[in-house]
């Protein structure tokens, strides 16, 4: 079973994306911000990490920076999840390492079908 870590400042984002995902058969890690997720990431190594951006400490840019650059997790597949929808905040997280990048508010089967996608292609 794969585990998925959910970074977001919103307590009901994380409770919501953690529900869908436990739903669809994964085990689910969560942190509040990029410096909590780092810690957990050096600890729990996810199959995939689902970040917001705007996040107090480390956003999620710097958080996936930091996954793209470390060698022990550059492959973890990295889904932006935000409300910051312009053509420039998807261009810019997409430079920073996103594999993809979903708006809020999102059908939940979307999610889901890019988790999946995602987890299938860094198996081949």
């Amino acid at each position: 079973m794969s585990t998925v870590l959910i970074v977001d400042d919103s307590h009901t984002v994380r409770e919501m994306l953690s529900e869908q995902l436990k739903r669809g058969g994964f085990n689910v890690i969560e942190a509040v911000d990029g410096e909590e997720a780092m810690e957990k990431i050096k600890f729990h190594s996810p199959d995939l990490v689902i970040t917001d951006i705007v996040m107090p400490r480390k956003n999620g840019y710097e958080l996936t920076r930091w996954i793209k650059n470390d060698p022990k997790t550059r492959h973890t597949p990295v889904v932006m999840c935000t409300s910051k929808s312009e053509e420039f905040d998807v261009y810019w997280g997409m430079k920073q390492g996103a594999d993809a990048y979903i708006t809020k508010p999102y059908h939940p089967p979307d999610l889901l079908d890019a988790v999946k996608k995602l987890l299938n292609q860094t198996k081949d």
